[in-house]
């Protein structure tokens, strides 16, 4: 039974072949293809305000020597929240679940960020390990732990959107079971639970949008830190 509950989390396949990376390459395909027309219809005006709004928010922060990662961060939160979002939907997969693939996508980002400042400004960059005043005997203990926060950043980034979209879908599915077996037995405890259940998925849509701008806000500011 409680295996039953990660299933969902296992990587679908078809005739031995793993079907992830179509997972990842599908919602690209709902994106209508941009176009030189001066009047588009009403999904593309979405579109469009979304990803101006969506760069807005990152670059804002950023000097115009990080401007140039706009491409980049704004792709990646686009992708982040599409499967995310569609991750949501019955019979479907969510490869931001894989602790693998979130650490595919934070480690070389992270350290993209990381030899930037470091080949820009290495004395700034490497003047982060150690805070202004430090009294001398504290200063071996102090390099080591801001090292070791430095290192465990992309962990942190990939198992914190790992662990929230995980605990959302295992409750769903906690509660629909519930909800399905409570129906023959006590339709009005299950009635209560669909209204709880109902809720919870509202909260998973919010959840799947934060979590994808928190991943690539927290890369924007790593990359504030060494530009």
């Amino acid at each position: 039974m409680n295996l039953s509950f990660f299933d969902q989390f296992a990587s679908p396949y078809f005739l031995g072949i793993p079907l992830i990376l179509l997972s990842m390459l599908f919602p690209a395909l709902l994106f209508p293809t941009p176009n030189n027309r001066w009047i588009t219809n009403r999904l593309s005006t979405i579109q469009l305000w979304s990803l101006h709004s969506i760069t807005k928010q990152l670059m804002t922060p950023l000097n115009k020597k990080g401007h140039k990662w706009a491409l980049i961060l704004t792709s990646l939160t686009t992708l982040l929240l599409t499967i995310n979002l569609l991750g949501l939907l019955p019979y479907t997969f969510t490869p931001t679940t894989q602790l693998s693939m979130n650490m595919a996508l934070a480690f070389p980002l992270w350290l993209a960020t990381l030899l930037t400042g470091l080949r820009n400004q290495p004395s700034i960059s490497l003047g982060h390990l150690l805070p202004e005043g430090t009294p001398t005997p504290l200063i071996p203990a102090l390099i080591m732990i801001e090292t070791t926060s430095l290192l465990i950043r992309p962990l942190a980034l990939g198992v914190r959107l790992t662990a929230n979209l995980t605990a959302g879908h295992l409750l769903i599915q906690l509660i629909s079971t519930a909800t399905t077996a409570l129906l023959p037995i006590m339709p009005t405890v299950s009635i209560l639970t669909t209204s709880i259940l109902f809720l919870l998925t509202i909260l998973e849509v919010a959840v799947a949008m934060i979590q994808a701008y928190v991943f690539v806000l927290l890369l924007s500011l790593y990359l504030q830190e060494n530009i």
